[in-house]
C-alpha cells in the first residue's frame, strides 16, 4: 500500500439542533488504504459518509480529495428513478467507456444493423470499454443480475441495493465510500465481494457490521466513540485487543479521577474562608475531575438467566411439507420435529424461500402440501426484515411497554423494560426520546427488544444483524447464547451464524432442503472438501466425499429421527451411567448379604430398588438411541 494521502478530511463537525454527533474530526486515507468506520447505532456513522460525498454537508471543517481522483458511494438507500432501466442505471457514469460499453449494449439488445453493432464496437475500440464490459460481466453475474431491462421500481428493495452495489463496482473509482455493503447479499454474494475488494487496488471507506469481512478486508479500522475518532492500524482481532486497552486505560483513568473527586469535594464544601482567590484554578480543576469521575464507561454486561415459557413435548412438527410458488417448488418433502435447545441455521441465495419457510414455520402461511403442527406450549417471537412499525409520536419506553413492564428471570428474578434498553445500549437519559428521531439501526434494535421482551420459547431471527452496529450485535449474541429455548436464524452474518447454530439447513441447492450438522464455517469447510474431491478423485469413494456425504444429507424420511446434538452428547454419557450404576447395584447386592440390621437393610433395599430402576431406564435409553445412531 502506498503512503501517497488521496484523502484528507480536517475538523469536521456536525450536529442536529442541541445534539452533537462529532466535532473535530481530523482524519486521512492512503492510496490502496483500507479502512472500516465502527460506531454505536445513532453515532453519525452515515451522517460522516454523507457529509464527504456532499450529501448533508458538515456544519465546520472541511474536506479534500485529489482533483484527479475518481470516487463513488454507496448509500444505504440509494436515489433512483422508478422508470428507468438496470441498464441505465448502471450505466449513468459520464465516463467515455463506460458510455461506449451502454451503447453497445443497447445496439445488441436491439439487434439494429450490423453498421451501426459495429460503430459501437469501435468506440469500445476507442475508449478501452472491453476491460469494463468483462468487469461488468462478472459483476452483475456474482450478483445475480441479469435482466437489465427491468426497471428499477419492478425490483425488490435487496434488488435495488444490488443493481446499486454493481453500479459502484464496475466504475472501479479510486476512492469506494461504502455504506454497509453487505445488506441484502446472500452468503456467497458476500464471499465474492470479500475476494474482490481484498484482490483490487481500490482506496475503500465502509461503514459494516459483518466481522469476517473487517478481518480479511480492512488494515484500518477507525472507531467513533464519545464524539472523538480512534484509529487503529490493523484489522477487526487487532481492533478489539487495542480497543480493550483503551477501555481498561479509560476506567483506571476514572478510577483516580473518583479518588481525586473525592479529595477535591472535602476541600469544596469546606468554609468560604478556607479558600482564598489564588485557588481559582483549583475549583476550576474541581469541576474538570468531577466530570472525569462520573463519566460512564461501557461496562461489561450482564449475564442473564432467562426464563422463557415453559416448552412442552411438543414443540413444532413439519410433515411432508412442500411449498411452491407458481410453477416452482421452493422445498419439498420436509419432515422433521423440533426438540428442546434446537439452535437451528438457514442459509440460502437472495429468492431460494428462507423467508418463505419460516411464515410456514410459524403457520403465518399454509404449505402447499403436507402439514405443519405447533405445540401448545409454542410461544413464537418472530423478528423480521421489515421491522415494526411504531406510532407517530412514540417514545422508546412506550413502544418496550406495549409489550411488556418487566421479563421474568431465573429464580423468581425479573429485568425491567428501563434495564433491558439500558442493556440493549440505550442510555436511561434517552428512553423518552421519540422514536422518529432514532436511526434505522436503532429502530431494528428497538424493534429486537420488543420481541424479547415477549418472552418467547421459539425466538426465529430473519436477517437479525441488517443495520445493527458491531456493539449491538456482541450484546445480542451474548443474550441469545443465554437463550434456553429453540432458535431458528436466517443470516448472511457468518460470524453471528457460526457463534449461535448447531446445524444448518440449505434451502435452494436442491428440491429437498438439505442438512449439515455444524455451524456455518463448517459447513463451507466441508462444502469446499466435496467440490475439490470431485475435481480431483477418479474413484467415487473418495475420503473427502465420504466425509460429506456422511454429514450432509437429504431427509429421505423423517430427519427427526436422527439424533439431535444434544442426544449424541447423551448417547456418549450413557455408557460411562451405566457402568457407573452397575457399580453402585452389585456394591448394595454385596451389602445386603453382609448386612444384619432390620432398619439398615430395609435402607439399603430402597435403594437397590431406586438403582436398578434407574440402571434399567438408562438401558433402555441407551438402545433407542443406539438404533438411531
Amino acid at each position: 500500500m502506498s503512503d501517497v494521502n488521496v484523502f484528507s478530511a480536517e475538523n469536521l463537525g456536525k450536529r442536529y439542533g442541541e445534539r452533537l454527533l462529532f466535532e473535530g474530526l481530523t482524519f486521512g486515507l492512503s492510496m490502496g488504504q483500507k479502512t472500516a468506520l465502527v460506531a454505536k447505532n445513532g453515532s453519525g456513522k452515515t451522517t460522516l459518509l454523507n457529509g464527504i460525498c456532499g450529501i448533508d454537508p458538515f456544519d465546520e471543517g472541511r474536506i479534500s480529495i485529489d482533483g484527479n481522483i475518481r470516487w463513488s458511494y454507496l448509500p444505504q438507500n440509494p436515489q433512483f428513478s422508478i422508470d428507468q432501466s438496470i441498464l441505465d442505471h448502471l450505466y449513468a457514469s459520464d465516463l467515455p467507456a463506460i458510455q461506449a460499453m451502454k451503447s453497445y449494449a443497447i445496439a445488441l439488445e436491439k439487434s439494429e444493423n450490423v453498421q451501426a453493432v459495429q460503430k459501437t464496437h469501435e468506440a469500445m475500440d476507442a475508449t478501452q470499454a472491453w476491460d469494463f464490459e468483462s468487469r461488468a460481466k462478472e459483476v452483475l453475474g456474482k450478483l445475480n443480475l441479469h435482466d437489465l431491462s427491468r426497471t428499477m421500481g419492478s425490483l425488490s428493495g435487496g434488488e435495488r441495493r444490488r443493481v446499486a452495489l454493481a453500479r459502484v463496482l464496475i466504475e472501479e473509482p479510486d476512492i469506494l465510500f461504502l455504506d454497509e455493503p453487505t445488506n441484502h447479499l446472500d452468503l456467497d454474494m458476500i464471499n465474492w465481494l470479500e475476494r474482490h475488494l481484498t484482490q483490487s487496488k481500490v482506496t475503500l471507506f465502509m461503514i459494516t457490521h459483518d466481522r469476517y469481512f473487517l478481518e480479511n478486508v480492512c488494515d484500518t479500522i477507525f472507531e467513533l466513540d464519545e464524539q472523538t475518532l480512534f484509529k487503529y492500524k490493523g484489522n477487526y482481532q487487532y481492533f478489539l485487543e487495542k480497543r480493550e486497552e483503551r477501555k481498561n486505560n479509560a476506567l483506571a483513568n476514572r478510577s483516580k479521577a473518583r479518588s481525586s473527586f473525592r479529595r477535591e469535594l472535602e476541600w469544596m464544601r469546606s468554609t468560604p474562608s478556607a479558600r482564598t482567590g489564588k485557588s481559582k484554578s483549583r475549583i476550576e480543576r474541581f469541576y474538570e475531575i468531577k466530570q472525569a469521575a462520573k463519566k460512564r464507561l461501557e461496562e461489561d454486561q450482564m449475564t442473564l438467566q432467562l426464563n422463557p415459557h415453559r416448552l412442552g413435548g411438543k414443540i413444532i412438527e413439519l410433515h411432508n411439507v412442500k411449498q411452491s410458488f407458481g410453477d416452482r417448488a421452493l422445498f419439498a418433502s420436509l419432515t422433521y420435529h423440533f426438540k428442546k435447545g434446537d439452535r437451528l441455521g438457514i442459509i440460502g441465495q437472495n429468492g431460494s424461500g428462507k423467508s418463505t419457510l419460516l411464515d410456514v414455520i410459524t403457520q403465518r402461511r399454509n404449505p402447499s402440501q403436507g402439514k405443519v403442527i405447533v405445540g401448545e406450549t409454542v410461544v413464537f417471537g418472530y423478528y423480521n426484515q421489515a421491522g415494526a412499525n411504531f406510532p407517530e409520536g412514540q417514545k422508546m419506553i412506550e413502544a418496550i411497554y406495549d409489550i411488556a413492564e418487566f421479563m421474568p428471570l431465573q429464580k423468581g428474578q425479573k429485568i425491567t423494560a428501563a434495564q433491558l434498553l439500558e442493556r440493549f445500549m440505550f442510555p436511561r437519559s434517552s428512553h423518552n426520546q421519540l422514536i422518529s428521531s432514532l436511526s434505522g439501526g436503532e429502530r431494528k434494535r428497538l424493534h429486537l427488544l420488543q420481541v424479547l421482551m415477549g418472552n418467547p420459547n421459539v425466538l426465529i431471527l430473519d436477517e437479525p444483524t441488517n443495520d445493527l452496529d458491531i456493539y449491538t450485535l456482541q450484546v445480542l449474541e451474548e443474550f441469545l447464547l443465554d437463550f434456553p429455548g429453540c432458535l431458528i436464524i436466517v443470516s448472511h452474518d457468518r460470524y453471528f451464524m457460526d457463534r449461535l447454530v448447531e446445524h444448518i439447513w440449505i434451502v435452494g441447492e436442491e428440491e429437498t432442503i438439505q442438512q449439515f450438522p455444524g455451524n456455518y464455517s463448517e459447513y463451507r469447510i466441508a462444502s469446499k472438501e466435496r467440490r475439490s474431491a470431485k475435481e480431483n478423485s477418479k474413484s467415487n469413494d473418495s475420503t473427502a466425499d465420504e466425509k460429506l456425504e456422511s454429514s450432509l444429507q437429504t431427509p429421505k424420511n423423517d430427519y427427526s429421527n436422527r439424533l439431535s446434538f444434544k442426544e449424541k452428547f447423551e448417547f456418549d454419557q450413557l455408557e460411562g451411567q451405566i457402568e457407573k450404576l452397575e457399580q453402585q447395584k452389585t456394591a448394595l447386592t454385596d451389602q445386603l448379604y453382609t448386612e444384619t440390621d432390620p432398619e439398615k437393610l430395609q435402607s439399603i433395599g430402597l435403594q437397590l430398588k431406586e438403582i436398578t430402576d434407574e440402571l434399567e431406564q438408562a438401558e433402555n435409553r441407551w438402545l433407542e438411541l443406539s438404533e438411531r445412531a
